[in-house]
């Protein structure tokens, strides 16, 4: 089955309102109405509605790198998705390794924010991944189905709003990246976790895409393996002379 490409990128912590103004320009301008690839950019929370304002004239599509799993109340620092909903926000990001290696954040909770998320009408991009320990170990696929468990939250209909990114801890941000090989391996695998949960159709139309250290130099020989779907995009995506080649080689 044919997946359009995704690629996302995930500003972090990064950037000025200036900076991230001009950057949502200039992914916006490189992007177009493109319609034989998928782009989703990851602002912070601060600036989510300057981004948004220079999306305009594009199909870019504007994402949060996180939530708490509940509508309202008394959550100090915290951001529901409603409110994420109404500053334009169309996906969430979940799950990701920052999340839970440094923050802590644990299975349930993640499951509990996939579920809302997607009450909320909002899309999920869940994340997924093994430290170099579990690597190791031989324990990726046991720690893939663990992680996968989260999409237990997802009822019939929903499918369709749902995304999967495997980022191997140990290769982000490090310069290490898994090779073409091990990405297919990885992948395949979580596909096959997720027709288990949520049957064989659902996984086959389920966009997998990987994370760790992609650049424009690696990026085309990632996407060209069959269960790679796309590129979620950490530091080559600060700029638009990194990002737009990796834009461009999931159209080649």
């Amino acid at each position: 089955m044919t997946r359009t490409p995704v690629i996302a990128g995930n500003w972090k912590m990064h950037l000025t309102r200036r900076k991230s103004s001009a950057l949502a320009r200039d992914v916006a301008a490189h992007h177009g109405h493109a319609e034989n690839r998928r782009c989703v950019v990851f602002p912070t929370f601060v600036h989510l509605d300057h981004v948004r304002r220079n999306l305009k004239n594009s199909n870019v599509v504007l994402g949060a790198q996180n939530c708490w799993p509940k509508k309202e109340g008394a959550f100090t620092g915290e951001i529901s998705p409603y409110m994420l909903r109404d500053m334009g926000v169309q996906v969430v990001l979940l799950g990701h390794s920052e999340r839970r290696h440094v923050i802590g954040e644990e299975d349930a909770l993640i499951a509990e924010k996939v579920k809302l998320v997607l009450r909320a009408k909002l899309d999920v991009m869940l994340c997924i991944g093994e430290t170099l320990e579990e690597r190791e170990g031989n324990r990726t696929f046991e720690v893939l189905a663990r992680q996968l468990k989260s999409l237990k939250m997802v009822k019939p209909g929903q499918e369709g709003r749902v995304s999967v990114a495997y980022e191997p801890v140990w290769a982000i941000g490090t310069g290490k990246t898994a090779t073409p090989e091990m990405a297919q391996s990885a992948h395949a695998e979580a596909r096959s976790q997720i027709e288990g949960i949520l049957g064989a159709e659902a996984a086959a139309r389920m966009p997998i895409l990987y994370g760790g250290s992609v650049k424009a130099g690696n990026a085309a020989e990632l996407l060209s393996q069959p269960d790679v779907d796309g590129a979620l995009v950490g530091g080559a995506a600060l700029t638009i002379e990194q990002f737009g080649p990796i834009l461009d080689a999931a159209s080649a």
